[in-house]
């Protein structure tokens, strides 16, 4: 959602010449370059267990962060108040941090981008606005979905139905003179359930979420959740361990797209790279995958939880390809890493807020589809392991090396879906695994859940994936 420029200089009672006069006093130490982003963000929750409200609320979170640059230093200070001597403040104390004469960088500001931004553009148009929403008028909807949950499988013991959203108001500045702004909507909904049987207890937990109102509260989702969240459940009872060892493994299209995410698309963030602690560092233009393999990260997908019209730094939303027809062809780039490379930033600078400074960070980060057939993938393995959900996942970004609990999955046999599995690790080396896919079907899918992205601080994303079979890897079993 985009608003006209005076909503947001209103919102955070500012004008253009204050603002000009704080990046004036953060460069008033020899910083290069200095930005300001302002954040007013309204937070709503209902959470209701076995159908009854048991939480929820709403807060507000306001204020301002002013960063300056100057060669490797980053100074950095917020306030919770946009009174222009509080701001004033916080740019001196900026400046103090990143004082010293450097060389002048860019910091992608060689083409400044001082247009407004464009409402018919926007990837996140809203209906119905949820700070306009009363919050009782949510119960009929979460009541009938816990109903509806409910009335599906008689082994429920219990159902949690939370919904949270969102709607954050945003202004950037900067010594370029870039003015941007928007509003950014997010809407969570997630269910969980337990169920019993003989004695025995299992749950299965599924979340939607969009950048969108209020509007995405309808009967075709609540459906689509209920059924989801019964789905499997025979599975999950009659699973048991499997036998460990070297072994092929499919990944499932859609959610066990997070392992592409944590094992590879950490590794191909910039900073991680410009530090050297990446094991892609210093392979860029280098075949890392078969041909015929791409992996994007796109914040351009209208609606999506990682889709952004600006990132945090006021760069555009863009789609990036970190891998083309096998070669790394890009990193993922905030303005300092693309300075450093000389590159155009990717639009990849983002932070949880405004006490943060922005790093590269992920949006939604997927593989395109190949050409196979998922079942022919399969079919070509004699043994071993069909994954469609990991969770707890544990990466080292260094050497590559990850660890991935699965959480739903089957035994392949002789081609075939055999026996439903559960307590078992999957065991590789990122780019090791990489290079040894074997096939990419035509499914992708990009997964519409809840994810969330922790390093150092925690954005919204998304990821997805085709069924991919890779060649060998280490199955954790008995």
């Amino acid at each position: 959602m985009i608003q006209s420029k005076n909503y947001y200089l209103d919102t955070f009672r500012v004008s253009l010449p204050m603002l000009d006069a704080i990046v004036a006093e953060g460069l008033s130490r020899g910083g290069s370059y200095a930005d300001l982003y302002f954040e007013n963000t309204s937070y709503g929750s209902l959470l209701l267990r076995d159908g009854a409200v048991t939480s929820g609320g709403s807060h507000i979170d306001f204020g301002v962060g002013v960063r300056v640059l100057a060669g490797e230093k980053t100074g950095y200070a917020y306030s919770e108040s946009t009174l222009q001597a509080d701001i004033m403040a916080c740019a001196r104390a900026a400046a103090q941090i990143a004082d010293g004469p450097v060389e002048v960088n860019p910091y992608g500001t060689r083409n400044p981008s001082r247009g407004e931004p464009n409402p018919s553009a926007d990837r996140y148009p809203v209906k119905n606005n949820w700070r306009e929403m009363p919050m009782d008028g949510f119960l009929p909807f979460l009541q009938a979905l816990d109903k509806d949950v409910r009335s599906r499988d008689t082994r429920i013991r219990k159902v949690i139905v939370n919904l949270a959203f969102s709607v954050s108001d945003i202004l950037m500045y900067n010594s370029a003179r870039e003015l941007k702004y928007e509003t950014r909507p997010m809407g969570s909904i997630s269910i969980s359930a337990v169920f019993e049987q003989n004695g025995v207890m299992e749950n299965k937990s599924v979340s939607r979420s969009f950048r969108c109102g209020a509007e995405m509260l309808t009967p075709s989702l609540a459906k689509e959740l209920a059924e989801e969240a019964v789905k499997g459940i025979d599975a999950r009872f009659d699973a048991r361990r499997s036998e460990g060892g070297r072994m092929s493994v499919v990944m499932g299209a859609g959610a066990s797209g997070i392992l592409l995410h944590e094992a590879m698309g950490h590794a191909f963030e910039a900073d991680f790279n410009r530090k050297g602690t990446s094991i892609f560092a210093g392979k860029m233009g280098q075949k890392i995958c078969p041909a015929g393999i791409n992996i994007i990260d796109d914040g351009t997908i209208a609606g999506n939880r990682g889709a952004i019209n600006f990132d945090d730094e006021g760069i555009p939303g863009q789609k990036t390809y970190m891998v083309e027809d096998g070669v790394l062809t890009s990193y993922l780039h905030d303005r300092i890493s693309a300075a450093h490379y000389g590159v155009k930033p990717t639009g990849n600078g983002r932070r949880e807020s405004f006490r943060y400074a922005p790093l590269p960070r992920m949006r939604a980060t997927y593989m395109e589809s190949g050409t196979a057939k998922a079942q022919d993938l399969i079919a070509e393995v004699s043994k071993g392991i069909f994954v469609d959900e990991f969770s707890n996942g544990q990466v080292q970004i260094g050497e590559g090396d990850f660890t991935f609990y699965v959480k739903s999955g089957y035994l392949i046999e002789n081609g075939r879906l055999t026996m439903p599995v559960k307590d078992i690790n999957i065991i590789g080396n990122g780019p090791e695994a990489l290079a040894d896919i074997r096939g990419v079907a035509d499914d992708l899918e990009i997964d519409p859940g809840a994810w969330t992205c922790g390093k150092e601080q925690s954005v919204p994303v998304s990821c997805g994936i085709p069924t991919v079979l890779i060649g060998n890897l280490t199955v954790g079993g008995q």
